[in-house]
């Protein structure tokens, strides 16, 4: 019998000395639940002491601290039925402690020998993580606000920019009908397809889905069937196509690359055909190379052979496309090789390739 005892306290004193190493917050508690162990740190954080602890109805612990509605749902409700119950929230303003925010771990546990059963009650408090977790969101919604402030004053912008071009774009157009000079009549057309090459590479920047990415066969494929809408007719006209490997670019660098393409094409359909041809063809090609990429407009017209068409040297055209190239850090190549005239801007890390042949005749 006394060996009996002896065990019994021993086991006493093993669970006591298990439920004060257990560092959060611990209770074992009764079936009627009242408190049968609570760990040193369940002491030290709720401020309360073994002596109006043990043997209590959790519910009367602390002036009733305790007696929180969800806890008893938990407790009378959950457990009963299940057994178990993992990461229960509870917010509650405890006396000295101010509102904090518990997880509840709770387990009962039945005994094969004995109708008796114990309930384990684990808290973790979680205050300082569900703050962080608010401030989190807070910031998310503010910056998801500026983003929606930064989209509308964007599309404001580019709306106001696309007018202004469109205006500026007709007084260059009346200006040149009006004046007597050819020569001054021909420059105020150059000018006024210049602006309307910014405002189409605007525009189209403008319909692409995202700011910082582009995709660049498509933007390309919509910009040249918008130049080809706008410069192409007649009865038999050039065709413009569009060969573009899948990329991704950035939208500053898809500007100027967007200006390029629009030049180079502009000159290809003014000054390659003189003449209605059957086969007349303009073809843009934009090859992805890993970190670089290579651009070609070609056609199988007459080259730079052709009175008025601008020289590699100095036409305003090739000036813009010069300085936009510099600008991407490319390599442009110019090649007459009758029947026609390839132009290719090679960026970065691309390996040497050989000269783009002309199309055929």
């Amino acid at each position: 019998m006394f060996d009996t005892l002896q065990a019994i306290g021993d086991a006493q004193t093993l669970a006591q000395a298990i439920v004060n190493t257990i560092h959060e917050p611990f209770l074992v508690l009764d079936a009627r639940l009242r408190v049968v162990a609570a760990s040193r740190s369940f002491y030290e954080t709720f401020q309360v002491d073994p002596e109006h602890t043990n043997g209590r109805l959790l519910y009367a612990l602390g002036e009733g601290q305790w007696d929180i509605p969800a806890l008893r749902v938990l407790l009378e409700t959950i457990i009963p039925q299940d057994t178990a119950m993992d990461d229960f929230e509870v917010s509650h303003d405890f006396p000295g402690l101010g509102q904090r925010t518990m997880l509840l771990n709770a387990r009962m546990v039945i005994y094969e020998t004995s109708p008796d059963t114990t309930i384990l009650l684990a808290f973790t408090d979680v205050t300082a993580r569900r703050a962080i977790e608010r401030e989190k969101a807070e910031l998310l919604e503010r910056t998801e606000e500026l983003l929606r402030q930064k989209r509308t004053l964007l599309q404001e912008m580019e709306h106001r920019v696309a007018n202004s071009l469109q205006i500026i774009a007709s007084i260059l157009l009346l200006k040149a009908k009006a004046v007597n000079s050819p020569e001054s009549r021909e420059h105020l057309r150059d000018a006024h397809e210049r602006v309307m090459s910014v405002a189409a590479v605007q525009s189209h920047l403008h319909a692409v889905d995202g700011i910082e990415q582009i995709a660049v066969g498509e933007y390309l494929t919509k910009l040249c069937a918008s130049l080809g809408a706008s410069m192409i007719g007649g009865s038999q006209p050039p065709t413009l196509t569009v060969t573009a490997d899948e990329g991704m670019i950035g939208s500053a660098e898809a500007v100027s690359l967007g200006l390029i393409v629009t030049e180079l094409v502009i000159n290809a359909l003014k000054y390659a055909f003189p003449e209605a041809r059957p086969d007349a063809a303009v073809r843009v090609t934009y090859e992805n190379q890993g970190t670089g990429w290579r651009l070609t407009v070609s056609d199988n017209g007459v080259g730079q052979r052709v009175t008025g068409a601008p020289s590699a040297g100095g036409g305003l055209g090739t000036v813009i496309v010069a300085a936009l190239v510099k600008q991407l850090e490319a390599r442009l190549e110019v090649l007459d090789a009758p029947p026609g005239m390839s132009v290719a801007i090679t960026r970065a890390a691309a390996p040497a390739l050989a000269p783009v042949a002309p199309l055929a005749a």
